[in-house]
C-alpha cells in the first residue's frame, strides 16, 4: 500500500506567502494603471470610444475605487493632487509585507 505524505507545514506556509505576495503585487501594478489612466484623463487625454478599453477601464475603476475611497475619506484631495493613491499603496506594501512575513513565519 502507498502511504500518502501530507506536505509538510513549512512548505504550504510558504506557498501560501508566496501566493499573498503576489496578489498584492498585481493590486499594485492594477493601482498604477489606474492612476497612469486617471492622470492622462485629467491632463485632456481622450480616450477614443473602443468597447476593449472602456471594459479595462471600467475594470480598473472597479477594482481600485474601493480600496482608495477608504483613504480618500481621511486625506481630501489638495487642488489637482490627490495624496489617496500613494498612501494606500503604502499601506498595501507595508501591510502585505508584515502580514506575507507571519505567514511564512
Amino acid at each position: 500500500m502507498i502511504a500518502l505524505l501530507a506536505p509538510p507545514i513549512a512548505t504550504v506556509r510558504a506557498t501560501v506567502a508566496d501566493f499573498l505576495a503576489a496578489l498584492i503585487d498585481v493590486y499594485t501594478i492594477l493601482i498604477f494603471a489606474y492612476i497612469i489612466s486617471s492622470i492622462y484623463q485629467s491632463f485632456g487625454g481622450r480616450i477614443p470610444y473602443n468597447r476593449v478599453l472602456n471594459a479595462i477601464l471600467d475594470f480598473l475603476r472597479q477594482v481600485c475605487e474601493p480600496y482608495l475611497s477608504i483613504f480618500r475619506r481621511f486625506i481630501p484631495p489638495i487642488g489637482p493632487l490627490d495624496l489617496s493613491p500613494i498612501v494606500g499603496i503604502l499601506v498595501l506594501s507595508f501591510g502585505g509585507a508584515l502580514i506575507v512575513g507571519l505567514i511564512a513565519g
